[in-house]
């Protein structure tokens, strides 16, 4: 577990707990498995792209992203562990300057590494990380847009990857890259479930506080089941990755009939998203694997 921000002394652990470890993996498999599978060797540009969107990228994301949701981050419970730190002000400058410090000689590679087409998905990729949050365009508190800007953030690292070999993209792998996008979506909205009332106390809007938190539950669902399907139609062996993310949806499918007040109820559920991430990922890596080196 993350220590909380009163117990980090060191500026670099504190830029660290803000970047949400636990995560590191969400944005630096789908690069890698992306690049792997669309042609791409072990060589430089795969070290280089996922050390990148494992460490960098998420420091930047959730860095920039707890520099603008400070005041609703300190009046949150579920901060101060997995699921972030509250980081105090007085370490809002050394957010956003590690953000981008870190960041920036690895963008600069990974555009001339590649391709022209992965060089602008890369540069989406960076929009969207900080457009979610930034004041001025907040992404975030635009509802449903948020839950497609949260999505692009796992799922624009495997465009990255994806196209930075040159190579065609068969049908099945855009495909897999749709299931993709709706599991990203889904796994944004059942995050947001849980804060219904706080959020709308706070006046921030979501995803979940315009549906409420039954309907946002049936939307996550629903995305998930398309997400199960989408990659059980492509070709064998991505029916274990659909049996691997099956439970998500089942997961989701236990709140359809949660009412606005029960919301917090739905935390059970993200916890259990955060975790069972990698039990799904081992499987996909593995699956993935025997792809790969067939």
């Amino acid at each position: 577990m993350v220590a909380s921000s009163a117990r980090v002394t060191h500026p670099w652990l504190l830029v660290l707990g803000a970047s949400r470890p636990i995560s590191w993996v969400n944005t630096a498999f789908p690069f890698a498995a992306a690049y792997l599978l669309s042609g791409g060797g072990f060589d430089w540009r795969l070290v280089i792209g996922t050390v990148f969107f494992l460490i960098p990228y998420n420091i930047a994301m959730y860095g920039i992203n707890d520099v603008f949701d400070y005041e609703s981050d300190i009046r949150n419970p579920r901060k101060g562990g997995v699921e972030g730190t509250v980081i105090p002000k007085s370490a809002h400058r050394l957010l956003l300057r590690a953000s981008w410090v870190t960041t920036l000689p690895f963008l600069v590679v990974l555009l001339f590494a590649g391709t022209a087409t992965s060089a602008v998905w890369l540069l989406i990729s960076a929009f969207m990380v900080v457009a979610y949050s930034m004041k001025g365009l907040r992404f975030k508190e635009i509802p449903f847009l948020d839950s497609i800007t949260s999505s692009a953030h796992f799922v624009t690292p495997a465009l990255v990857g994806a196209t930075m070999t040159g190579q065609p993209l068969g049908g099945w792998f855009i495909a897999a890259l749709v299931s993709f996008f709706f599991w990203g979506m889904a796994s944004h909205a059942l995050g947001a479930i849980q804060d219904v009332t706080s959020d709308r106390a706070a006046g921030l809007a979501s995803i979940a506080t315009v549906l409420g938190a039954a309907k946002t539950a049936l939307v996550t669902t629903v995305w998930y089941v398309l997400a199960v399907v989408i990659v059980a139609l492509c070709p064998w062996p991505s029916q274990i990755v659909a049996l691997a993310i099956t439970p998500y949806a089942l997961n989701a499918a236990r709140f359809i009939g949660l009412t606005d007040r029960q919301c917090s109820r739905a935390r059970g559920g993200w916890q259990f998203f955060l975790y069972y991430n990698f039990v799904a990922g081992s499987i996909i890596t593995i699956t993935m694997l025997a792809v790969v080196l067939r």
